[in-house]
C-alpha cells in the first residue's frame, strides 16, 4: 500500500496539523521524519485546541500508532511532558512509538544554541535556540546520543563523557560559561526519563515497512517547510534538517518507491518568522520589515499586513513570536510543485481573506528589471526580487461556514481556480476555518 507524504509549500505555519489531521483519519500509522520540538502543530476538536510538538497529528484518533521517526532529534522532556498533556486530555499515548536511532537533544546543544544566536547579534539567524541545529550538527559529525543510548547507562555515560568534555571548553573559552555537570545531565536522562519512555522506544523502520507490507496506510508528516529545508530553502535562514517530501525516505527508513501521495499545504498568503527574504512581505505596525526600516510604507499596506497578523492569529506555536505577513506567492508554489514532486494542494486560512475588497497574488518576480517566473538560485537575485502582482476580486463573505464547493462564491472559487492554473497542480482541499470540519473538499 503506497504511502502520502504531508509537506509544508512556504516558510511553515501553514496549518499542516489540520490537513494533517484530516488525512490521518484514512491512516493506521502516521510518522513524523524530520525536525524537532522546534515545530508546531494545532488542532482544534470541539472546541479544544492541541498544540502538539513532537507527537505526530494522528495520535487524536484511537485507531493510529503515532510514529516518532530516526530522522527527528528528540528532547525527552518535552516529549514527555507532550505526553502528559495529552494524556490529562484523555488521549491514549501508549501507542506512541520512538525510533531508537533518533538523535537526543541535550543541556548542552541548547546553551550553546542561545549563546550563538546573542553572539551573532544583528546577523542572528531566528533560531527557537531550542538546540536542534547543535543536535543536528553533532549527528553530521557522528558524535551525537541517540534515543538507544538511554537502554545502556554505561554506553550513554560513556558517550556523554566525551562529547561533554569538548562542550564545556567550547562554553568556557569562546562563550565564558560555566561548564555543565555530566552527573547531573545522566541523572536526568537516565533516572527520570529512561523509565518513562523506554517502553515506546522501538524499531521504527521495522514498524513502518511491516505496516505497508501489510496494506495498511501510512502518513509521513514533515515539520516546517520546503523553504526552511537545508538544502533548498532561503539558507542560512532555514532549519537543520530536509522537511521536503525527499526526506521523508531518509526520516522514515522508506525508498521513493513506496510514495504515491504528496499532499503540498500552503496558507491562502504567506508568512515567515524570524529573518530572511521575503519578496510579497507586508508591513505590520510597530515593527521594521524584513529586520530593515522601510522607507513610505502607506497606511494601506499596514492595515493589510495587521489585518493577515490579527485575523490570522499569526503567532507563533511555540515561540508566541509575530508572524511576518504577505501576499500568497505563486513563483515559491511552483519550485515547491517541483521540489517535492506535489500531485495535490490544500489551502489553508482562507477565510482570514474574507473581508478584503481585493487580493493580489505574486506571479512573477522583478529582479534588476528582469522579469522571472521561477524562483531565483543566487540569494543576491532573491534580496532583490520585488513582486509582480495580479490583482482579483475579493468575495467579502463570510466563509466560516462553507463545507461544500458550491458554497464558495465565485470570486473565492475564481481565485482557487487562478493559484492551480499558475502553479500547475489541484487544489483539492480548502480551509475556511480553524475547527476540525471547517474545510470544503473540492472534487474533479
Amino acid at each position: 500500500m503506497p504511502a502520502t507524504v504531508v509537506v509544508g509549500t512556504q516558510w511553515g505555519d501553514e496549518g499542516k496539523g489540520k490537513f494533517t489531521d484530516l488525512v490521518a483519519k484514512e491512516m493506521q500509522l502516521v510518522v513524523r521524519y524530520q525536525g524537532g520540538h522546534n515545530a508546531g502543530h494545532t488542532i482544534v476538536v470541539d472546541g479544544e485546541s492541541f498544540a502538539l510538538q513532537l507527537v505526530p497529528s494522528g495520535v487524536l484518533y484511537d485507531h493510529i500508532t503515532p510514529v516518532i521517526a530516526n530522522g527527528v532529534v528528540v528532547d525527552p522532556t518535552v516529549l514527555l511532558a507532550e505526553m502528559d498533556m495529552l494524556t490529562a486530555k484523555g488521549v491514549d499515548c501508549s501507542r506512541i512509538k520512538v525510533s531508537g536511532n533518533a538523535h537526543l537533544i541535550l543541556p548542552y546543544h541548547q546553551e550553546i544554541d542561545r549563546l550563538t544566536e546573542r553572539r551573532l547579534g544583528n546577523a542572528k539567524l531566528g533560531t527557537t535556540k531550542r538546540g536542534i541545529g547543535p543536535a543536528y550538527s553533532d549527528k553530521a559529525s557522528r558524535v551525537g546520543l541517540r534515543v538507544q543510548d538511554l537502554l545502556d547507562p554505561k554506553i550513554f555515560r560513556a558517550k556523554l563523557d566525551v562529547v561533554l568534555k569538548e562542550k564545556n571548553q567550547v562554553l568556557a573559552k569562546v562563550f565564558n560559561q560555566l561548564p555543565l555537570d555530566a552527573d547531573e545531565i545522566a541523572h536526568h536522562y537516565l533516572e527520570e526519563c529512561r523509565p518513562r519512555l523506554e517502553p515506546h522506544i522501538a524499531d521504527t523502520v521495522n514498524l513502518v515497512h511491516e505496516a505497508l507490507e501489510a496494506g495498511q496506510h501510512v502518513l509521513l508528516e514533515g515539520a516546517q517547510a520546503t523553504f526552511l529545508d537545508l538544502d533548498h530553502g532561503t539558507y542560512p535562514f532555514v532549519t537543520s534538517s530536509n522537511p521536503v517530501a525527499g526526506g521523508a525516505c531518509t526520516g522514515a527508513g522508506i525508498g521513493p518507491r513506496y510514495i504515491d501521495r504528496v499532499m503540498g499545504i500552503a496558507k491562502a498568503y504567506v508568512t515567515r518568522v524570524g529573518t530572511g527574504p521575503f519578496p510579497t512581505e507586508l508591513a505590520i505596525s510597530g515593527e521594521a520589515v524584513g529586520g530593515k526600516p522601510r522607507d513610505g510604507v502607506d497606511d494601506e499596506e499596514l492595515r493589510l499586513g495587521d489585518h493577515f497578523v490579527d485575523v490570522g492569529h499569526e503567532y507563533g506555536t511555540n515561540s508566541g513570536r509575530r508572524r511576518r505577513p504577505g501576499w500568497f506567492d505563486a513563483v515559491m508554489l511552483r519550485h515547491a510543485v517541483r521540489l517535492n514532486s506535489l500531485s495535490e494542494l490544500a489551502i489553508t486560512k482562507l477565510d482570514v481573506l474574507d473581508k478584503l475588497e481585493e487580493v493580489r497574488v505574486c506571479v512573477a518576480y522583478d529582479v534588476r528589471g528582469e522579469r522571472m517566473e521561477h524562483l531565483p538560485y543566487h540569494q543576491s537575485d532573491l534580496h532583490a526580487a520585488r513582486p509582480v502582482y495580479e490583482t482579483l476580486p475579493g468575495w467579502r463573505t463570510d466563509l466560516t461556514q462553507a463545507t461544500e464547493t458550491h458554497h464558495l462564491p465565485r470570486e473565492a472559487e475564481d481565485y482557487l481556480a487562478f493559484l492551480e492554473e499558475q502553479v500547475g497542480v489541484p487544489i483539492r482541499l480548502v480551509g475556511t476555518g480553524p475547527g476540525r470540519t471547517q474545510f470544503v473538499h473540492r472534487r474533479d
